[in-house]
C-alpha cells in the first residue's frame, strides 16, 4: 500500500458518526409530534361537535390522532430527510403538504378502523361521501402545521443569529477593552525616566557611588515596570515591590525630604490586581504633594480587607489638595494621571469599583481605591 493512501485517524474521528445524526434527526421529529398531538385533539372536538361526525369524541380522537401522525410522519419526515436541521424550502414544503394530506386521510381512516374494530367497508363508504370536506379540513390543518413548523424553524433561526452576532459582538467589545486598556497601562509618566536619567548624568561626575545606587534602583524598577506592562492580572506582592523600586528612586532623587512605609499584610500578598494600577497615585502624590515642599514629606501604602472589598491607598503628607489646585491634582499627574486610574478602574469592575481622594490631616492628600475582593 502507499503510504500516501494511508488514512489518517484524525480525519475519522472528526467526521461526525451517521448514527448520531439520525438520532438528532429522531429527537427533531418526537419534538415537532409533541407539538401536534394537542392539534389533533383540537381537530376530534371540532369533528364531534362542530361538523357532528357520530364516531364519539373517543373514536374521533382516534382517527384524528391516526391522520395526523401518518400526515406528522410524511410531512416533517420528508422535510428532514431532505433538508435536516436547515431552513426548508417553502414551496416545496406545499408540495408535500398538498401530496401527504390524501394519503393521511386514507392510511390513517384505515388505520383507525383497524383500531377501534369497525367495519372498514362502512367506514370507507362514509370516508368517500365526505371526502371533498374532509380533504380541505385535513388539508387546511396540514398548512397550519406546517406554519407552525416554519415559523418556529424561523424564529430558531433567528435565535441562532442573535446569539452568534451577540457572542461576536461580545468578543469585538472584549477586544476593544483589551486595547483601551493596555493604551491606558502604557501612559505612564515618560518624564519620570527622563528626569531620572537628568539626575543619574548629573550624579555620575559628582557622587559616583550614588549614581550607581540609583541605576541599580533604575535597573529593578524597569524590570518590575516591563514585566507589569505585560501582564493582565498581577499580584500586590509584585505591585508592592515595583513601587519600593520607584521610591528608591525617588529616596536618591530627594534624599532626606523623602520617606515612605509600605503596609502588606502576609494573606493579601498573592491577591491579583491589574498591573500598575497604583503608579500613577504614587507619582501625583511625590510631583504635586512632597517635590514642590520644601521639607517634603512621608508617603504611606497599604492594603487592607473590608468583607467583600479589597481597599488600596495611598497617603502623603505634602502640601494638600487646596494647596496643588483639587482639579489639577485630579486631571495630571502622570500625563493622564488619576484621570487614567478611573477609566481603567471603569473599564474593569464597572460600577463595582470606586476611588476616593480626599484631605489628609493636618497636610496633604489620601487616595482610596475600593476593588472587588477577589
Amino acid at each position: 500500500m502507499n503510504p500516501s493512501d494511508t488514512i489518517d485517524p484524525s480525519e475519522v474521528t472528526a467526521t461526525p458518526p451517521r448514527h448520531g445524526k439520525v438520532k438528532t434527526l429522531l429527537r427533531r421529529f418526537l419534538v415537532d409530534y409533541a407539538m401536534v398531538v394537542p392539534i389533533n385533539t383540537v381537530c376530534a372536538i371540532f369533528v364531534t361537535y362542530v361538523l357532528h361526525i357520530h364516531e364519539g369524541l373517543w373514536g374521533n380522537w382516534v382517527f384524528s390522532m391516526c391522520i395526523g401522525s401518518v400526515a406528522m410522519l410524511l410531512m416533517d419526515g420528508a422535510r428532514l430527510a431532505l433538508w435536516g436541521e436547515d431552513k426548508p424550502a417553502l414551496p416545496a414544503l406545499i408540495g408535500i403538504i398538498v401530496l401527504a394530506a390524501p394519503i393521511a386521510y386514507f392510511l390513517g381512516s384505515l388505520i383507525a378502523v383497524e383500531l377501534l374494530g369497525l367495519s372498514a367497508r362502512q367506514v370507507l363508504d362514509n370516508q368517500i361521501d365526505h371526502a371533498t370536506g374532509m380533504l380541505i379540513f385535513v388539508t387546511t390543518v396540514c398548512l397550519f402545521v406546517c406554519w407552525l413548523l416554519w415559523s418556529r424553524n424561523e424564529l430558531s433561526l433567528l435565535r441562532a443569529q442573535a446569539e452568534a452576532e451577540k457572542a461576536r459582538s461580545a468578543a469585538v467589545e472584549k477586544q476593544a477593552m483589551q486595547a483601551q486598556l493596555q493604551l491606558l497601562q502604557a501612559q505612564i509618566e515618560p518624564h519620570m525616566l527622563f528626569n531620572t536619567l537628568a539626575n543619574l548624568q548629573g550624579l555620575i561626575a559628582i557622587d559616583p557611588p550614588r549614581a550607581q545606587h540609583m541605576l541599580d534602583q533604575l535597573i529593578h524598577y524597569m524590570r518590575a515596570s516591563l514585566s507589569s506592562a505585560r501582564a493582565d492580572k498581577t499580584t500586590l506582592a509584585h505591585e508592592f515591590d515595583l513601587m519600593r523600586a520607584y521610591l528608591e528612586l525617588m529616596s536618591v532623587r530627594m534624599g532626606a525630604r523623602l520617606s515612605y512605609t509600605l503596609q502588606l499584610p502576609p494573606e493579601l500578598e498573592r491577591v491579583t490586581v491589574p498591573p500598575m494600577l497604583l503608579q500613577p497615585l504614587l507619582e501625583n502624590a511625590i510631583k504635586h504633594g512632597l517635590e514642590s515642599k520644601i521639607e517634603g514629606g512621608h508617603i504611606d501604602v497599604t492594603a487592607k480587607r473590608h468583607d467583600d472589598k479589597l481597599t488600596l491607598t495611598v497617603t502623603d503628607t505634602g502640601l494638600g489638595l487646596e494647596a496643588t489646585n483639587h482639579a489639577h491634582y485630579g486631571k495630571h499627574g502622570t500625563h493622564v494621571g488619576l484621570a487614567n486610574v478611573r477609566e481603567r478602574l471603569h473599564a474593569l469592575y464597572g460600577e463595582q469599583a470606586e476611588f476616593k481622594l480626599y484631605p489628609n490631616s493636618p497636610a496633604g492628600a489620601i487616595a482610596e481605591l475600593n476593588l472587588p475582593s477577589p
